[in-house]
């Protein structure tokens, strides 16, 4: 009933009531956004602006990507508090992915800051939309600024480490985490990040002194060569940390080290059973390929894993050395022409389709993509070629044979195309699909064209002017 007599006071716009009256429907819930707006609302209404604030933010608690939320708020604080104006506005263009726009909000909140809590938010934020934009050398400017002052936590230095992590500049990142420690931040997750960095940077010695991460232990064992002493460890870790993920690289690790390269790729196995289609795990396999001396199946894992990182060029040039070394792989051959497809390698991608087919005459998708290719270079004799090949594997394939009827069209070779076309009617069970082809067929038989005025495709017309 509160909610009916609420509604009731705001329609006849006794808003002091209406507002009271929701105030007791919030007390009994408050996640319900419906309700903060109302009261935001009203208290707008009643020029209450900082109660209007508090049911604002409030509905960002619980939504944060709230427009009505953020418009309300720049609005309130337009003429009375420019820190907060600019900040509510940087964080609706940040998400709204508008980054140069909030960037821009966020410098001008800056210069609106009067206290330090003020400055140091501020600043993490723009490093971190610097960061978003990809812009790091600013992100890394602000990081150093903040870290210049006296609001700090240590995910400030965690996060500048990392993007000098991702920069490669692990001798700042580092000298990062030192100054974390003599800031006072001498915690787990620091002297962890530190372990990291020095293990990235090739020095495990270095690494294992911070640590306390048994299997980053047993990892810096093995790559400082005491891998007898890891493998103890190893085989003496708890059920649970023998489950992980990390059990089975480290294994596949000693493995490798050892020499036992058929139990390293069975610890791989095992990995990407728990982690499917990683690239660390094509990674590891390509690294104990290469050890072993197999070269095709080194380039296969090696492309596999520049795929999944997107670097497509290098991927295709892997591919293609591993053709070069055993092209009888189906597989392989039909991922190369994929990505020479997607490369607009048209031309070179259709020879891997041919070798597809000269391994497996019958492979119905290889067929169809040369009959695509023959079509699209004006071929239609050698387009139809294929999809009368696709029709005697697979009688039944209404795209094949549909595709053959229009193809048959397309030459003129009309009672061809007027089987073809019968056959799908054969076939077909789609309502509306027999219909146009019915209608289709009685145009055909409408015209009584004969064969006699079948044409040529556009390479069938070059071909004869060469030969004269």
């Amino acid at each position: 009933m509160s909610f009916q007599l609420a509604e009731q006071f705001e329609a006849n716009e006794q808003y002091r009531e209406a507002f009271n009256e929701y105030k007791k429907i919030y007390e009994e819930n408050t996640n319900d956004i419906g309700i903060l707006e109302r009261l935001g609302h009203l208290a707008l209404i009643l020029e209450q602006n900082e109660e209007a604030s508090f049911y604002y933010n409030e509905i960002l608690k619980r939504d944060v990507t709230n427009p009505l939320a953020y418009e309300q708020l720049i609005s309130i604080y337009e003429n009375t508090d420019k820190y907060k104006f600019y900040v509510y506005r940087g964080n609706k263009h940040s998400i709204e992915g508008k980054l140069e726009f909030a960037i821009n909000d966020f410098k001008k909140a800056l210069s609106c800051a009067d206290e330090g809590a003020q400055i140091a938010m501020t600043r993490l934020t723009l490093a971190n939309l610097y960061r978003q934009a990809g812009n790091k050398m600013k992100a890394i400017d602000e990081f150093n600024m903040l870290l210049e002052g006296s609001d700090l936590h240590e995910d400030m230095f965690l996060q500048l480490a990392d993007i000098y992590m991702q920069e490669e500049a692990y001798s700042s990142a580092i000298d990062t985490l030192q100054r974390a420690i003599q800031k006072g931040f001498n915690s787990q997750r620091i002297n962890e990040g530190l372990s990291a960095v020095y293990l990235k940077s090739g020095d495990p010695q270095k690494a294992i002194e911070y640590t306390n991460d048994e299997l980053l232990k047993i990892q810096c064992m093995l790559e400082i060569g005491e891998i007898q002493p890891a493998y103890e460890k190893l085989n003496n870790l708890s059920d649970n940390l023998k489950n992980s993920p990390r059990y089975y690289t480290l294994m596949a690790q000693y493995f490798y080290s050892s020499k036992k390269f058929d139990e390293a790729l069975n610890s791989i196995d095992e990995y990407n059973k728990l982690v499917p289609n990683s690239p660390l795990t094509y990674q590891m396999r390509a690294l104990v390929y290469d050890e072993n001396g197999d070269e095709f199946n080194s380039h296969l894992n090696w492309g596999k894993y520049n795929v999944l990182r997107n670097n497509m060029d290098i991927a295709i040039n892997e591919f293609l050395n591993a053709v070069q070394i055993r092209d009888d792989n189906i597989d392989l051959l039909f991922e190369l022409a994929e990505l020479l497809i997607a490369n607009k390698e048209i031309d070179h991608a259709s020879e891997y389709y041919v070798k597809i087919i000269k391994i497996d005459p019958q492979n119905k998708e290889a067929l169809r993509k040369l009959a695509s290719y023959r079509e699209g270079i004006g071929d239609y004799q050698g387009q139809i070629s294929y999809l009368e090949k696709i029709v005697e594997v697979d009688k039944n394939d209404l795209n094949a044979v549909k595709d053959l009827a229009r193809a048959y069209e397309k030459v003129k070779a009309k009672s061809k195309a007027l089987d073809t076309y019968k056959r799908y009617l054969e076939i077909v069970k789609d309502p509306s699909d027999y219909k146009i082809v019915k209608d289709k067929i009685e145009k055909l038989e409408s015209l009584g064209v004969s064969d006699g005025e079948e044409s040529e495709g556009l390479i069938d017309k070059i071909m004869k002017i060469f030969g004269k």
